[in-house]
């Protein structure tokens, strides 16, 4: 029982019990605005993945650049597939992300499968080499995706590169 004339209710003890924590409006509050800077940065944490994805597939791309260098040098016509280069068949040269690395007519045409993100799933990055034609001793330059030739060169190859624009690296737009 409580002392006469003393109340049940003491209003210090109630201001002091609701300084203690964070109401449920407040910690639902902070959740949503979490909630909403996770979904904005969720689409650039993709892109990235992806652009990492790209960039983990080009150093396939060396073992075929040799052969085609080499045949520009020398005059030749530069390798129709990978068999006419010495290389594997296109199936054997993979890694995480690459499914197969086909040589057309010079251009190396970089098939993302196996492991890639979903948005690189059967896509292809070409690279192409670029010359000029008619002082072969000037090294060729290897054009990425959809970059243009330098003046004075002549791309070799035909591009089919269909990965989307913003995936790609800056050097292959």
């Amino acid at each position: 029982m409580s002392a006469p004339g003393r109340c049940l209710y003491d209003p210090r003890m109630h201001k002091r019990r609701r300084g203690d924590g964070f109401t449920m409006l407040e910690l639902m509050m902070v959740l949503a605005v979490i909630a909403v800077l996770a979904l904005i940065a969720l689409p650039s944490y993709i892109d990235r993945i992806v652009r990492q994805q790209i960039d983990e597939a080009l150093p396939l791309a060396d073992l075929a650049k040799p052969p085609v260098e080499a045949a520009w040098r020398v005059g030749t016509p530069l390798p129709h597939d990978n068999a006419a280069a010495g290389l594997p068949p296109p199936e054997k040269i993979v890694n995480q992300v690459v499914q197969s690395v086909t040589l057309e007519d010079g251009a190396i045409q970089i098939h993302f499968g196996n492991r890639a993100q979903h948005s690189l799933q059967g896509k292809t990055l070409t690279l192409r080499p670029a010359g000029v034609v008619d002082a072969r001793i000037v090294p060729l330059t290897w054009l990425c995706g959809r970059a243009g030739a330098p003046p004075q060169m002549t791309a070799q190859g035909e591009d089919r590169t269909n990965v989307p624009g913003p995936y790609l690296p800056l050097r292959c737009r």
